[in-house]
């Protein structure tokens, strides 16, 4: 084992803490990757808090990694050292499941193995990218484009992923009708990639703060759902809804915003449940359905995409010792829009 240093949460109600955690020694197949930049998930918030169930702690949670490869097993084709890489969400899964076969590997039917807070396959708990240095097997491990700038590269292993998913399966692209909810981390993100597809776009925030944003990064079009003449005005506007917000809304308001056929997705992950009226779907023939992030192959593909199309996150650099004060910004919405920490103050 090598020890790094890291921050973790000690339990669900502490504040993270600096501390060191353990990296497995390189095997055959691994890559060991100097993490450069790690970003600030509002899933890391929900998880070290335990709002999706229950954690072994300490936990140092992230898994919008960024940086370079150190050094390689002796049997790695796919990376060299010096290579700018990324590690997202996932750091292996069985390979062999139909899910797997197919490049679904979030979908793993065996268990996929998250990069924190997943038992893995020596019995250990993975730990994430808030840390100096993480050893991942090379299959997980993805190229980041020239074009893209490492620290703006970090929230496309998840943001980036988790909207460009959805916005490719329910085949989106010039023609289509598509409202984001929300124009934070994962909302900024859908926007860009919505607009670069060629699509129409729509955002739907609570105030229009942030509309001038919302413009530049590629809407048409910014509108406030607390006036309630939003949803009287686009009733049946849309195809597609991307609903990015981790926070309960009015699915019955929104899926009347929905054509005959459009889909409601939800990529956000409020903790308490979202009720539904079905003659809400049943009445236009609508859906409501939900998105994860993306297998490997396609997380490479967002990441060529969005280097050739420009796409990056906007982020605010932080040193490791801010973490808990990003933590709270986060939950009053207080950052355009995403944390993103400094690698190299994780031993300071």
């Amino acid at each position: 084992m090598t020890r790094v240093h890291a921050y973790a949460a000690p339990s669900e109600a502490a504040p993270l803490e600096k501390t060191v955690i353990d990296r497995r020694e390189l095997g055959p197949h691994d890559v060991l990757i100097d993490i450069a930049f790690a970003g600030i998930c509002h899933s890391d918030i929900h998880t070290v808090r335990g709002d999706w169930g229950p954690q072994k702690y300490p936990l140092a949670p992230g898994h919008e990694i960024a940086g370079t490869v150190s050094a390689v097993g002796s049997d790695v084709t796919r990376h060299s050292v010096g290579d700018r890489v990324g590690v997202g969400c996932m750091v292996n899964s069985c390979g062999e499941c139909r899910n797997c076969q197919r490049g679904d590997e979030q979908f793993c039917t065996n268990g996929t193995i998250l990069t924190y807070g997943s038992v893995d396959r020596d019995g250990s708990v993975t730990q994430g990218g808030y840390s100096e240095q993480v050893v991942v097997t090379e299959s997980f491990v993805v190229r980041i484009p020239e074009g893209i700038e490492l620290d703006a590269a970090a929230p496309l292993l998840c943001a980036g992923i988790t909207t460009y998913s959805p916005l490719r399966h329910w085949n989106v692209g010039p023609g289509s009708r598509v409202a984001v909810v929300g124009l934070g981390g994962l909302g900024h993100m859908a926007v860009q990639i919505a607009h670069a597809l060629g699509a129409e776009v729509t955002v739907l925030s609570q105030t229009l703060t942030k509309r001038d944003d919302g413009l530049r990064l590629g809407a048409d079009h910014y509108y406030a759902t607390s006036d309630r003449e939003t949803f009287r005005n686009l009733r049946s506007s849309f195809d597609v809804i991307l609903n990015t917000v981790s926070a309960v809304v009015d699915l019955r308001s929104y899926l009347s915003l929905l054509d005959v056929g459009g889909s409601m997705v939800c990529v956000g992950a409020p903790a308490e449940p979202l009720p539904v009226q079905v003659m809400s779907l049943i009445g236009g023939r609508r859906s409501l359905a939900g998105s994860n992030i993306g297998g490997i192959q396609e997380t490479q593909e967002m990441l060529d995409f969005g280097a050739e199309h420009g796409i990056a996150a906007e982020v605010e650099v932080i040193p490791a010792s801010q973490i808990n004060e990003a933590y709270e910004r986060v939950l009053a919405s207080d950052v355009r829009y995403r944390f993103v920490i400094d690698g190299s103050t994780f031993a300071d």
